[in-house]
């Protein structure tokens, strides 16, 4: 059985998309058998990627063209193993659609604590802030999958 891992933002064309290519790519390289997903809170369903996270995807080789928006659904956290948000107020919106024991900020469950810390958001901002958006995401989600195997190799759910 894989882990269904599901990454949420709040549009779904901007950072979770960049973090399921991210993330998607590590799992094969590392031969894990996670699928992995994304939604947002507020998506407009169907919507491309950003201009920016695509443009930073194509810059670490990575296509997010064929990348459409959904809107997070109870049934997308009743089907997700775990559930990685951007901010508190994400994982707030996976916990009133079921979520609990499951959301967890994204670089807390990398970091392994529960500080509180967002993935930077670079909606309306320049290139360069996707760019270090996206060099987050490369710090943490190496974690992430490390963590996520290591639970799911000793028997603990994910």
């Amino acid at each position: 059985m894989s882990a269904q891992l599901l990454f949420v933002c709040t549009g779904n064309t901007c950072r979770s998309p960049l973090a399921e290519a991210m993330a998607r790519r590590l799992a094969a390289a590392r031969g894990l058998d996670v699928t992995v997903s994304s939604a947002g809170t507020s998506a407009w369903e169907g919507a491309t990627a950003s201009d920016g996270s695509m443009l930073v995807g194509l810059e670490r080789d990575l296509d997010l063209s064929s990348h459409r928006a959904r809107v997070l659904t109870r049934e997308l956290v009743d089907g997700a193993s775990v559930i990685l948000a951007m901010s508190p107020h994400h994982a707030a919106q996976v916990l009133a659609l079921g979520g609990s024991g499951k959301v967890h900020l994204l670089r807390d469950y990398a970091a392994g604590d529960a500080a509180g810390r967002a993935v930077q958001d670079p909606f309306g901002a320049g290139l360069d802030a996707y760019r270090v958006m996206a060099d987050e995401l490369d710090t943490e989600l190496p974690r992430v999958l490390d963590r996520l195997a290591h639970e799911w190799s000793s028997g603990e759910r994910p």
